[in-house]
């Protein structure tokens, strides 16, 4: 699994909470709970880059309440998670927008970037007020004429605060039984393989994130192309 990059639309907190007549805040604190599980799942498996879909700009039309719980719950979550990240060697590097975002949470998310700067076993990428249009056109607007590819792809990275190259996605999970991108990586899921799971976020643990892979596995990737056998 080296050199891979998988990314995870994690979906379904709501409703996980909804099912056991909870808040929808009780959903996102478990969801957060999978979220170590499944970076710790894929730091093992030897993943390269893991980028999870946290908050994407389309959330901020969500009530008040939730959005205000949403991020103080990744604050709290840099602030207990990076040291933890840091003692595995994970690199931490929050993308999307910054411009929307408290200025604690700015300072919060530039604190664990820095601090986990040295970071090699593994690239945990938190995707917050992303949008992946938003960052295409950011891009757009930037490029000189005749633009190519990796120079579009770099000017997207600055466009989304990504520290590291360019990364295709090889995987795509989303978890909840929804079967679309809803704004994610449209750009580096050119040639990813999809896998949509009716596990809720919440639920999503090691077993679910080995099937992931498995099925992966099984996959011939072809790039357009052909594979051997077919001549």
């Amino acid at each position: 699994m080296a050199h891979m990059h998988i990314a995870i639309i994690m979906d379904g907190n709501g409703r996980w909470a909804a099912r056991r007549g909870l808040p929808r805040t009780a959903g996102h604190v478990q969801g957060a709970k999978a979220v170590n599980v499944t970076v710790e799942a894929a730091a093992r498996s030897g993943i390269e880059i893991l980028t999870l879909y946290a908050f994407s700009a389309d959330n901020w039309k969500r009530p008040p309440a939730e959005v205000n719980a949403l991020m103080d719950l990744l604050g709290r979550y840099l602030f207990t998670e990076t040291r933890r990240c840091v003692e595995r060697s994970i690199r931490i590097n929050v993308i999307g927008r910054r411009d929307r975002l408290s200025a604690s949470l700015v300072r919060a998310i530039e604190q664990s970037e820095r601090s986990s700067a040295a970071g090699e076993a593994m690239l945990l990428r938190v995707a917050v007020d992303y949008s992946s249009r938003h960052g295409i056109v950011q891009a757009a607007g930037r490029a000189r004429d005749g633009v190519g590819m990796e120079e579009f792809a770099r000017l997207m990275q600055q466009a989304n605060h990504c520290l590291a190259p360019a990364a295709e996605v090889d995987l795509l999970i989303r978890t909840g039984s929804e079967q679309r991108l809803s704004d994610f990586m449209l750009w580096e899921c050119a040639y990813a393989e999809l896998y949509f799971s009716d596990c809720l976020w919440p639920d999503f643990d090691e077993r679910q994130f080995s099937l992931a892979l498995g099925a992966y596995a099984a996959r011939h990737r072809r790039f357009g192309g052909l594979i051997a056998q077919e001549g």
